[in-house]
């Protein structure tokens, strides 16, 4: 099959990612084996090609919002198995969920130890031991792909590969932000950098009745809010007309923080909602955090934020505005997003 392989991170426009030929993956126990229909591209699978998280295997294919068939099921996994290698027992030991022909989705995180405080808790995904697609194990951007029946989403028959795939990241991440983020009923929401998960974040604000601000960069995100219905758009430090009810910081960029610490209300939330996010400046606690004011992060998902997400989408109008990739241009779609030249979400798909 052909795969997508981080060759040795750095630069994109130094080409770091290589479409190399590898064997078909075979499914251990407890797993699937798709056939790859659409995978989305990520802003961190950009991080991790050029280095800024650091491969947790050489030449691990990236991607994790994929789409596709399942044309194999490996061995039901023996009582005891440890999820360390990414077969998480939660839901997935002695019961198989999928079988030959069913449409699955696979998502950032692959596997918990379901056994830690966090995931008796119910936050698996603060698990010490988490595994996830195309950092710990190859993802999506491949022909196939092989992903634990615990940690695959069953996904709606009524919409596209192509719509679907951004919700597998962009959409759960946000959805998850959207949570923290407490905002009130017909609040306020500013929206920092609007991108992929953002725009998807947007549209789930705004269906719930959020009023929505947004401060980004490029004029393609500019647009794209707008178009949204947001009610201001600007630039990253401007500050929005009115206090902000919450905000979440989508840019990986530190020095938005203080901007939207300041523009939030009293008793209001700011989310930072990335892997990756360069440092943050010094802030000032009367200007930024006094008044009761929270500043929070977001560390990957649970596989119940994307049960609910999908829930939602059955339900509510959001659609993402998709910009289609040839699966050969993977490389070329990566340095679009780097430099600013994409809006909305990008999704591969895989050759005729």
């Amino acid at each position: 099959m052909q795969a997508w392989a981080v060759a040795r991170p750095g630069p994109i426009d130094d080409g770091p990612l290589q479409l190399v030929r590898r064997p078909v993956p075979e499914p251990g126990p407890g797993e699937l084996l798709l056939e790859v229909e659409a995978c989305g591209i990520c802003r961190t699978d950009l991080h991790l090609t050029e280095g800024d998280l650091t491969p947790k295997r050489p030449g691990v294919v990236p991607g994790h919002q994929a789409v596709g068939t399942v044309v194999a099921v490996g061995a039901e996994p023996a009582a005891g198995v440890g999820p360390a290698a990414g077969v998480g027992p939660a839901g997935g030991v002695g019961s198989a969920r999928f079988a030959v022909g069913d449409r699955v989705g696979v998502a950032w995180l692959r596997g918990t130890c379901g056994v830690c405080e966090f995931c008796r808790a119910g936050a698996e995904n603060l698990c010490p031991r988490s595994a996830y697609t195309g950092w710990d194990a190859d993802g999506g951007f491949a022909e196939y792909a092989v992903v634990p029946d615990a940690y695959a989403y069953r996904l709606p028959g009524d919409r596209s590969a192509v719509e679907l795939a951004p919700f597998l990241c962009a959409g759960i991440i946000g959805y998850r932000a959207l949570l923290r983020a407490n905002l009130p009923p017909g609040g306020r929401l500013g929206i920092y950098g609007f991108g992929s998960s953002a725009h998807l974040t947007a549209q789930l604000a705004t269906a719930q009745g959020a009023e929505l601000f947004v401060m980004t960069r490029g004029e393609r995100n500019r647009a794209l809010a707008r178009e949204l219905g947001a009610t201001f758009v600007g630039a990253t430090t401007d500050p929005p007309p009115a206090g902000l009810d919450a905000a979440i910081v989508f840019a990986p960029a530190g020095d938005v923080v203080p901007s939207a610490l300041e523009a939030t209300k009293p008793g209001g939330t700011v989310v930072v909602a990335g892997i990756y996010l360069s440092d943050v400046p010094a802030l000032s606690y009367e200007r930024h955090l006094f008044h009761e004011r929270d500043l929070r992060s977001v560390t990957s998902n649970t596989r119940r934020d994307g049960e609910e997400l999908f829930r939602l989408v059955g339900r509510l109008p959001v659609i993402p505005h998709t910009t289609v990739v040839p699966f050969g241009a993977v490389d070329q779609a990566l340095a679009d997003l780097a430099h600013g030249r994409a809006s909305g979400s990008l999704v591969a798909v895989l050759d005729d």
